[in-house]
């Protein structure tokens, strides 16, 4: 977490929320609404575009239905004589930053899949504002396998070898599927943010998921994680 004294001469910075609307002393994410010096203009070997647009470019638009930049830090602004104050708290999207190291989250997927006992996998960074990262990995396996302790210490082994030992995950789940989009995306951001307590229809509609009963296990297991938080 991080405080500015004031936002930045020429950067138009905005708190939005989930309905997209510029808040003052509420969390919300960092959104810039106009182009700034140093904003790049493309990732290395995006064909396309495709990573660099779906990173910040397809969460908030203006009416219009132009796109705006979304960084993905949440951000709160307050509203103060002198100026308008900025906290940062830290990554709002599917980055993971853990115990100092910023890794993305296909690094993680690539070994854990390797393993033949795993279908799919799915790895939540429940770190939100100010708090200490709690990493969950969830895995869907291969029809005739179970979760047991030698498949577990198989995972934090491999994920220790293959990424860092310090992506350990926290808690290591069985699903019975890992839900993805209609264009096959893993859900990571909505996911995350049922688990940290937002209602599902505040996150996505079943429309829009390949298979629209993945996300049932995913709420019962959120129900109970808000319970004992």
């Amino acid at each position: 977490m991080g405080e500015m004294q004031c936002r930045n001469l020429g950067v138009p910075t905005y708190a939005f929320n989930e309905r997209g609307e510029p808040v003052i002393g509420e969390v919300g994410e960092l959104v810039v609404t106009g182009p700034i010096p140093n904003m790049p203009l493309y990732f290395w070997g995006d064909e396309n575009n495709v990573r660099y647009l779906e990173s910040y470019f397809e969460f908030f638009y203006d009416e219009a239905g132009n796109p705006y930049w979304r960084h993905g830090d949440w951000l709160k602004l307050i509203d103060r004589p002198e100026s308008v104050t900025a906290i940062i708290y830290g990554r709002s999207d599917s980055t993971i930053n853990r115990h100092g190291i910023r890794m993305g989250t296909a690094e993680i997927y690539d070994p854990i899949e390797a393993l033949p006992e795993i279908v799919d996998s799915l790895v939540i960074d429940l770190e939100y504002l100010g708090r200490d990262s709690r990493l969950l990995l969830f895995v869907q396996l291969q029809p005739g396998h179970e979760l047991d302790s030698k498949l577990i210490e198989r995972i934090r082994t491999t994920m220790k070898t293959a990424v860092s030992a310090r992506m350990l995950p926290d808690e290591i789940h069985s699903v019975p599927v890992v839900p993805r989009n209609l264009t096959g995306k893993k859900l990571e951001v909505p996911i995350r943010k049922l688990l940290l307590g937002n209602a599902l229809d505040n996150v996505l509609t079943r429309d829009t998921l390949a298979e629209p009963t993945s996300i049932d296990w995913f709420l019962e297991f959120s129900a109970r994680h808000n319970s004992n938080c």
